[in-house]
This record gives structure tokens, C-alpha cells and sequence, in this order.
């Protein structure tokens, strides 16, 4: 059976930029394309038939219904041999994207939605799907760099782990290549085990960035293997990893995170890294959740 791809839409133009790029997922993917818009009637104040003084198809439910159609039309037209499907559901955005994940491959948004206030860089239902989504979550921001590479964050977190998985994958996909790349500072970098007699760099910085590509290749070296078509190009960088990331994401077609890496709270669904690069990101974003959380 084929898989699905869903796009939350709101009628947004963030949203409409998001069913392109899900779009051409669903056809990479040989997937369904489902168009989901959550339907909140408390924050809407006009009711829902046609409007007194307005025309027979003003209404709040013509206007949903509108939308909707617009965006279903965009993803045909982006990509004619991709099966869509849509929903109008009764709900919360986050709740009713958050269900719909449960059976999907995928789910796609915009990074601002209509309600997001001007200062914010990222609406608060990408943020928060986020890291409750059942499913990879991309947050389309700004256009992909069609030429670019798939960067993914390798930091050895169970969740850093699918998402370099995913990554592998994603990059196949796309035919294209992928950069995974490992920041360290001597805060964050593993301290070798005092019996083992081969590492001798514990306060040496260029003994520890070899360890550190030591450890980068061992974490692929796996899915090297499961995808040898993908050309991976490694890179340690001594430095902090939000801005590392931020970084190489200027050139990249696609962004990969885990939710949560090896120094956030056990609490916490969504780490640090994930939301600056949804903040800050020059790329679509997908954050992967780990084995290690919550499902």
C-alpha cells in the first residue's frame, strides 16, 4: 500500500510554499499527498453560513472550502501525477496534525502561519509538531537550494540517529549528496574512558578532532553501506552547533535534526539545536524523533 505525505495549510502563503515541497515528496516517495486543514471554530467569529450583509458565498465554510481548493490545485499543478487527497477537520491545528502523523510518512508546514505575530521567525504549531509529531516533521522556510546538498547534524543521540537515517534517505531520493556534519567544543565532546589506552588527546585539540571524526564515521558508516549511492562528504567543526548548522544550511537543499540531542533535558520533546534551526534555518527543516522518545 502507498504511503502518505501530509500538508498542513491555513491558507497562508507559507502554508501554499509548504504544499509544493510536500508535493514533490509525495511523488519522490510514490506516496499520497493529503491536504489537511484544521477547522477551529471558537477563533473564528464570523458564522459559519453566508454573511448578512455579504455575498451567498461569503461564509466562514466557503472561505475554508476555498482555500483548501487552492492549495489542492497548487500541488496538482506542481506535480500532475501525485494522487491528492484532502480534509477539512474540526480541531486544533497542533491536535489534528499531531493525529494525522500517526498514519503518515511525513507531514509538511509552513514555518508561519495567519495567526503568527510579526516578531516570530517560526509559528508556534511547527514548533510544537515538531516535537509531537509521530512521524519526521519538515518545516518549509525559505526556498531550497534546488543544487544543495541534505546536511544532517550527527551528535550520536538516539534521536540523532534516525535522523541520519532519514537523511541517507532523503538524499537518495533527492539524487543528491549529503553532508553530515559534527560540532564539538570541549564541553561537548565525549571524554575518552580512562582505560583506554589508544586515546591520548584529552586536552588536546587536535588529538580530540580526530577523535571526533573518528566517532562522525563510525555513526555512518551503517548507512553508508545500506546506501552507497549517496556521496557523504564529512565535516567536524570545532564550534557551537546551532551556529555550525545555521551555517551550512545557506547552501543546503534540506536540513536534518534529531528533536532532541545528547545534552537536553529528559523532559524536554524538542532540544535547543532543533528550534534555532526552526528559527533560523536558511532551508527547509526535518526534525526526526528518536527511538529514545516518547511514541
Amino acid at each position: 500500500m502507498a504511503g502518505r505525505v501530509v500538508v498542513g495549510v491555513d491558507g497562508s502563503a507559507s502554508g501554499l510554499a509548504a504544499v509544493e515541497v510536500a508535493a514533490c515528496e509525495a511523488r519522490l516517495r510514490g506516496a499520497e499527498l493529503r491536504v489537511v486543514h484544521a477547522f477551529l471554530w471558537p477563533a473564528m467569529h464570523p458564522p459559519p453560513g453566508p454573511l448578512p450583509l455579504g455575498p451567498p458565498a461569503g461564509g466562514v465554510r466557503n472561505m475554508v472550502e476555498r482555500l483548501v481548493a487552492e492549495a489542492v490545485e497548487r500541488a496538482r499543478t506542481a506535480e500532475a501525477e501525485v494522487r491528492v487527497s484532502h480534509a477539512v477537520v474540526p480541531g486544533e491545528p497542533l491536535t489534528v496534525l499531531e493525529a494525522q502523523s500517526r498514519a503518515a510518512e511525513l507531514v509538511v508546514v509552513g514555518s508561519r502561519g495567519r495567526g503568527g505575530f510579526a516578531g516570530l521567525l517560526a509559528g508556534s504549531t511547527a514548533v510544537h509538531l515538531a516535537a509531537h509529531g509521530r512521524c519526521p516533521v519538515l518545516v518549509v522556510r525559505e526556498e531550497p537550494h534546488a543544487d544543495g546538498p541534505v546536511v544532517v547534524g550527527v551528535d550520536g543521540s538516539a534521536a540523532g540517529e534516525e535522523a541520519v537515517h532519514f537523511a541517507f534517505a532523503e538524499a537518495a531520493l533527492h539524487g543528491t549528496g549529503l553532508v553530515a556534519l559534527r560540532a564539538w567544543t570541549l564541553r561537548n565532546a565525549p571524554m575518552p574512558a580512562p582505560w583506554d589506552a589508544s586515546v591520548r588527546y584529552a586536552n588536546r585539540p587536535a588529538g580530540r578532532a580526530q577523535g571526533e571524526e573518528r566517532l562522525l564515521a563510525e555513526a555512518l558508516a551503517g548507512h553508508r553501506k545500506r546506501h552507497p549511492e549517496v556521496t557523504v562528504r564529512q565535516e567536524v567543526v570545532h564550534g557551537g552547533t546551532r551556529e555550525a548548522l545555521i551555517e551550512a544550511s545557506r547552501s543546503a537543499r534540506r536540513m536534518v535534526v534529531g528533536a532532541r540531542g545528547r545534552g537536553g533535558f529528559a523532559g524536554l520533546l524538542l532540544g535547543s539545536v532543533s528550534q534555532a534551526l526552526l528559527h533560523h534555518a536558511h532551508c527547509p527543516v526535518a526534525v526526526v524523533r528518536g527511538g529514545g522518545t516518547d511514541h
